[in-house]
């Protein structure tokens, strides 16, 4: 487990000890290209604005000192004068402190642990939205058909889906695959709307009705997800509804809401639909949100920004409605497309020349480069936090749960030069207390658990704080060394991942083949000690139909204390394929790959049932 001591002003650790035990020493190479990402004098001892003096946590326990005089602005607009003191009977929540000797800070009363029933014991599936398609889908699963899947997995007995993110890409082919490197993580993705859903589309003629409807459905002969023939007969449809649209008073109130963050990301949407996705190469006077000539091309294309906020609107809605059939947890991706909407918005606190990833191991020696750019810890403190603020909220938006990915993140994260490489990389560090303070008043807010992915290098003392936050954490069957009645209770335990082998990829051998066929070097004998491992834990001879391999292994995760157990859709029906084959780029369809049933298809079968009974601890 990476260990790092003596971090410097910046964040960035002296040194550290990898996955192996190995200690890497920061170089002054690697200190300086990472001060220099962060806008900063590269000689610097410290950064120009730390942000020290720009927010204040206030969680129970905490000293409520006061060095004098403090005028408190409560969220609520209430004035409260405090001398000496910060009043105990504070509620939670954003307040503005104006101290008598000058300036402005945020004070952050947290409740310091996130939302959890007491009570929560539950089970569920999950599911990859795109690739969860009824015979009404067009190509790739929606928020119809996620409100479908929650009627039949609540019928079961499931109290949760688990979903990947529905984020954001460009709305510039061709539309980035992968939901884990969204443009913006604030607002969804377009194609997950049921198009014959949005009101609106009754209206429209006939015959356009029936052909673009015949074209989206025949999407569905294929597995895969074509995503720009999606886009585009999508795109044709809701530019047919909008254009007989003429506002409504919900999307007024939503609009308000959202305020300045929907104007943003719907003016980056207009813009990237004229000049292309990257907004670094933009024209001069484009690539700031702030700028003039932005503000005279929202004047100039008031109707084009409107479309924008009215498919987050409809989103929304239909978001909603699949979130009333069953607790719908969503999934934090770790970080931002550096050339996307957020990235635009909020630039000057973004990191430069920099991707974030994971340094050598074992089982790779090049380390790993996520290609996703991160926020300087400083300047997102100096900035109070609103754009880590803005994105949990978003993410907790009709959500009943939220799983954050790497969440080892919010204590420290891996930078990587650019110019440099992973081997050139190290660990910039940020202050955890504060951002999972933030994380814990927003769950209490949405009434939603969080679950935070700490699988991989997790440095020690990271999980103890996860627990003392209530903050469950993310075991699988694969990984653990124990067996399920020794996991731990405050965790959401599954058998696999989506960048893992489905249980009938790894019983009948199709994964290593597939691999093999694709030119890779498969870990041939970490694959038949898992196979064994789910041998002796379900009972079965190696001979076993696969069903009942992954009846009996879901069978063995049951007995775990865990407050929620998740079997994946994908072993529901024993799909063999991973919906992610790391490492490959266009060897493997990647994030595009349907399942091999339709939902009318997969209600009929008798595997979900066994294993919604294996799961039920009732």
């Amino acid at each position: 487990m990476a260990v790092e001591t003596d971090t410097d002003r910046f964040g960035i650790v002296a040194r550290y000890r990898d996955a192996t035990g190995a200690e890497h020493q920061t170089s002054d190479q690697t200190r300086a290209a990472l001060r220099a990402s962060m806008h900063a004098d590269p000689r610097a001892d410290a950064p120009d604005d730390d942000g020290s003096r720009a927010v204040r946590v206030l969680v129970p326990g905490s000293d409520r000192t006061l060095p004098g005089r403090v005028d408190l602005m409560l969220e609520d607009g209430t004035l409260r004068p405090c001398d000496g003191e910060l009043p105990a009977d504070l509620p939670f929540g954003y307040h503005r402190m104006y101290p008598s000797w000058g300036g402005e800070s945020l004070l952050i009363v947290s409740p310091g642990r996130c939302f959890l029933p007491e009570d929560l014991r539950t089970w569920g599936f999950a599911a990859q939205v795109y690739a969860t398609r009824s015979r009404q889908s067009w190509g790739i699963g929606d928020l119809a058909d996620l409100a479908r899947l929650g009627r039949f997995a609540g019928g079961l007995g499931a109290g949760v889906v688990m979903i990947n993110p529905l984020s954001a890409p460009t709305p510039v082919p061709p539309i980035e695959p992968s939901p884990y490197y969204p443009s913006s993580r604030r607002f969804a993705n377009p194609l997950y709307l049921r198009v014959e859903d949005v009101p609106g589309w009754q209206d429209l003629d006939g015959g356009f009705r029936e052909r673009v409807g015949n074209a989206g459905r025949a999407l569905n002969g294929s597995r895969r997800i074509e995503r720009d023939a999606i886009f585009e007969l999508k795109m044709e449809a809701l530019e047919a509804i909008f254009a007989r649209f003429r506002g409504e008073t919900g999307f007024d109130w939503y609009r308000g809401g959202q305020g300045q963050a929907l104007i943003d990301f719907s003016t980056y949407c207009a813009l990237a639909e004229k000049h292309g996705k990257d907004w670094r190469a933009w024209p001069p006077g484009l690539r700031r949100p702030d700028s003039a000539d932005v503000a005279a091309f929202r004047a100039e294309n008031p109707r084009r920004l409107e479309f924008h906020a009215w498919l987050q609107w409809r989103l929304d809605s239909q978001l909603a409605r699949a979130a009333e059939s069953i607790g719908v947890v969503n999934d934090l991706p770790i970080g931002l497309d550096v050339a996307g909407a957020d990235a635009w918005c909020w630039q000057d606190l973004m990191a430069r020349d920099v991707s974030v990833g994971a340094p050598p191991d074992e089982f790779n020696a090049n380390g790993q480069d996520w290609g996703l750019t991160p926020f300087v810890p400083h300047r997102l403190r100096a900035a109070r936090y609103q754009p880590f603020i803005e994105t949990i909220r978003a993410m907790l938006r009709h959500a009943g749960g939220l799983r954050i990915d790497h969440v080892m993140g919010l204590f420290r994260l891996f930078w990587i030069p650019r110019a440099l490489g992973t081997k050139g990389g190290s660990y910039v560090r940020t202050r955890a207390d504060e951002l999972m303070a933030i994380v814990a008043l927003e769950s209490h807010r949405a009434k939603a658990f969080v679950v935070g992915e700490d699988l991989g290098t997790v440095e020690p003392g990271v999980r103890e704080r996860l627990a003392d936050h209530r903050m469950l954490s993310y075991r699988l069957l694969y990984f653990e060394p124990q067996d399920p009645p020794g996991f731990p209770e405050l965790a959401l335990s599954s058998v696999t991942t989506h960048d893992l082998p489905t249980i009938a990829g790894l019983w009948t051998g199709y994964d290593v083949a597939a691999q093999k066929e694709l030119g890779l070097d498969p870990n041939e004998s970490g694959m038949q000690s898992l196979r064994e491992k789910l041998r002796r834990l379900s009972g079965l001879e190696g001979d076993a139909p696969v069903e009942r391999a992954i009846e009996g292994t879901y069978r063995a995760l049951a007995r775990a204390p865990s407050r929620v157990l998740l079997a994946t859709l994908d072993d529901a029906i024993a799909v063999p394929e991973r919906p992610n084959l790391p490492g490959t780029v266009t060897e493997w369809p990647n994030w595009s790959l349907a399942l091999p049933l339709s939902l009318e298809e997969l209600e009929q079968q008798e595997l979900p049932p066994r294993i919604a009974r294996a799961l039920d601890r009732r």
